[in-house]
């Protein structure tokens, strides 16, 4: 199994939600927003988009990651 770091800098689009799977381990899941802003060539202004990312955590820092996030 491999494993990749991915760091993600925006804001989070709603509070983290916890539950836990029927063998008990806890994932949380929530969604983080990332603006940038690209010059249109053409036009020679700036041109915003955003990208939404869904982010699941499991175990410890499932539980870790309920408490200390809030929109």
């Amino acid at each position: 199994m491999a494993f990749c770091k991915i760091q993600f800098i925006g804001n989070l689009g709603r509070d983290p939600e916890m539950r836990y799977t029927p063998s008990g381990r806890p994932v949380t899941e929530f969604s983080v927003a990332v603006n940038q802003a690209t010059r249109n060539q053409q036009t020679n202004e700036w041109v915003e988009a955003t990208d939404w990312f869904r982010v699941s955590i499991w175990g410890d820092r499932a539980e870790r990651a309920a408490e200390q996030l809030r929109k």
